[in-house]
């Protein structure tokens, strides 16, 4: 498993928690930071882990704007909380980090909804996240 699907799934645990919890996700991070100092060996997926939940904290209107218009049958309120979580890092990826292809974004998503989440999520945001990656030229990183 590389260093950036460990660093996904770290930002997914992130995400994830801060949702369920209704924390906000500046105060899940910081707790999060507290715990990944004392995890030295965790290290080398802990800097893009930070940098996805960093970037969804500045972006989080505009990503959701973008799900939103995006998924306009099946409201960002009623999907899985898991799907939520993915799809806002991937799209972020796509929209705002030019150094993820939106291939790599889109198949690391549907491989951790596949992983965590319902057997049609995965079909589900690949969908989303293809319509999103395809519009990308639109959207302001």
């Amino acid at each position: 498993m590389s260093a950036r699907h460990k660093a996904r799934k770290r930002a997914l645990e992130i995400l994830f928690s801060a949702d369920v919890s209704g924390q906000p996700l500046v105060d899940a991070l910081e707790a999060a930071t507290l715990r990944a100092a004392g995890e030295p060996e965790r290290s080398s997926s802990w800097g893009y882990a930070e940098e996805i939940v960093h970037g969804i904290i500045a972006q989080g209107d505009a990503i959701d704007g973008v799900l939103r218009d995006t998924s306009q049958s099946w409201p960002l309120e009623r999907m899985p909380a898991v799907d939520r979580a993915v799809l806002r890092i991937a799209t972020w990826e796509i929209v705002h980090n030019p150094d993820v292809p939106s291939a790599v974004a889109i198949s690391e998503a549907a491989d951790l909804v596949n992983e965590l989440s319902t057997d049609s999520s995965a079909s589900f945001v690949h969908g989303i996240l293809a319509t999103i990656a395809e519009k990308a030229g639109e959207v302001s990183p």
